[in-house]
């Protein structure tokens, strides 16, 4: 009891009446993630295990049959049950994120939850470390200590995150000043005499320099069609993976081509043009907000300056003047 009662007056007297349950917390922290892998390294369900002999025995098959058969080689297939959602709805928000963002792999979700839950740990840890050493002054309070040491957790758990969404505005952005010139492009391919496929994989080859997001999303429509799925339903994916308004119309304008029969020359002809208009307009706008983004700068940085050349020598002279006058 004695030497409980030595470690509590330690913890006291170095950081306050909150010092023990502090302690207490931390070492709670740390058996928690020492009895997380324990928890998540589960049993290996016997499915697996025939899956794994069965690409074992099947090994000499061939490259295109051992790439068929075989399952689970992701590393992190383990943990899929704590690593993803599983709720429905939250795991489809959160994959159309990653894709709009650009991360069309099937492990995508886990591997974001993944990050935010290794950026997490190793931040508390680091901002624990920190608290416990550095900032273990004299002047450090209870309040201050628990900022040092959940701040960091909070930014490493929010980092995955922050990065997904620059990202996809990233490409958003990058997508929505390419599309007039793949649609001018395309427009040129159909009214030479090629097909709609034929033109989307033409345009997904010549865009690739310039705007490589946006020649991937060609591409996948491409292979989606050469592989025989529905022509509407690839464009509709498409939409809902970009994410953007001008290639939601674009899809639309087409759908209704081929409902109603029309020439899917003459709707991408108008539709072109539309969309070199709304990329004037926008360069327009961004101009005409440029004066009023400066008005602020101009004046601080601006006006100080010319006060101090106009009324300076005024101010130096009265100055002068007065201890003159003083002595």
């Amino acid at each position: 009891m004695g030497f409980l009662e030595s470690i509590n007056t330690t913890l006291t007297d170095n950081f306050g009446e909150f010092g023990p349950l502090l302690a207490v917390g931390i070492l709670g922290m740390f058996l928690m993630l020492l009895t997380i892998p324990i928890l998540m390294n589960k049993k290996e369900d016997p499915l697996d295990r025939m899956r794994k002999t069965n690409a074992a025995r099947n090994a000499a098959m061939g490259a295109e049959t051992k790439l068929r058969q075989s399952q689970g080689t992701d590393k992190l297939d383990k943990y899929a049950n704590f690593l993803e959602p599983q709720d429905e709805e939250e795991y489809s928000a959160i994959r159309l994120k990653l894709l709009q963002a650009g991360y069309p792999s099937k492990t995508a979700v886990r591997t974001y939850h993944f990050m935010q839950f290794i950026l997490g740990i190793g931040m508390l840890a680091a901002g624990t470390a920190y608290a416990l050493t550095l900032g273990a002054t004299d002047d450090q309070t209870t309040k201050s200590m628990m900022l040092s040491i959940l701040v960091p957790g909070i930014i490493g758990y929010l980092a995955p995150k922050y990065w997904v969404t620059k990202r996809r505005q990233k490409r958003e952005e990058e997508i929505i000043n390419g599309f007039p010139d793949a649609l001018d492009l395309m427009l040129v391919c159909v009214e030479a005499g090629q097909s709609l496929d034929q033109s989307i994989i033409r345009v997904a080859t010549e865009i690739r320099s310039g705007f490589p997001d946006l020649a991937d999303e060609f591409s996948i429509v491409s292979q989606e069609m050469k592989a025989g799925k529905d022509r509407i339903s690839v464009l509709r994916d498409m939409s809902e993976r970009v994410g953007v308004p001008d290639v939601a119309s674009f899809v639309t304008v087409l759908i209704q081509s081929a409902s109603f029969g029309t020439s899917v020359a003459d709707a991408l002809r108008v539709f072109s043009a539309e969309m070199r208009d709304k990329r004037v307009m926008r360069a327009e706008e961004k101009a005409n907000k440029l004066p009023t983004k400066m008005t602020l700068a101009t004046m601080m940085l601006t006006l100080p300056p010319l006060l101090i050349i106009l009324i300076g020598p005024s101010v130096y002279g009265m100055s002068t003047m007065l201890a003159g006058a003083n002595f």
